[in-house]
């Protein structure tokens, strides 16, 4: 998840919208992390995956709207975001955390970025 996230930082930094191609490269690189690792990804990581799905899930949401081409893509990457974020929270739950201890940890990411 690191990687990923590190990368994430990369982009929100920029000042221009990354293009297509890439944005669906990096969406199924984290697609497949999550398939493959979701079993054994502790706290810190599954929080870390949540907020890379739910910043993915927001700006294929924007991107949509405004990509006539690409809108269906963007649509299914928005939903299989969505998919995993509430999986995510379903197991962050299931480990004890609150909604709110949730919230509170993702926007520490958005704080440090």
């Amino acid at each position: 998840m690191d990687k990923l996230l590190e990368k994430l930082k990369e982009y929100l930094h920029m000042e221009t919208e990354i293009p297509f191609e890439e944005f669906s490269e990096y969406y199924r690189n984290l697609i497949a992390e999550l398939n493959q690792t979701f079993d054994n990804l502790d706290k810190e990581n599954r929080i870390k995956a949540l907020y890379i799905c739910s910043i993915v899930q927001s700006n294929a949401e924007a991107r949509a709207k405004q990509s006539k081409a690409n809108a269906k893509m963007f649509k299914k990457i928005s939903a299989k975001c969505a998919f995993w974020s509430d999986a995510i929270k379903f197991n962050l739950g299931k480990d004890g955390m609150s909604p709110e201890e949730i919230e509170r940890a993702t926007e520490e990411i958005n704080n440090s970025i």
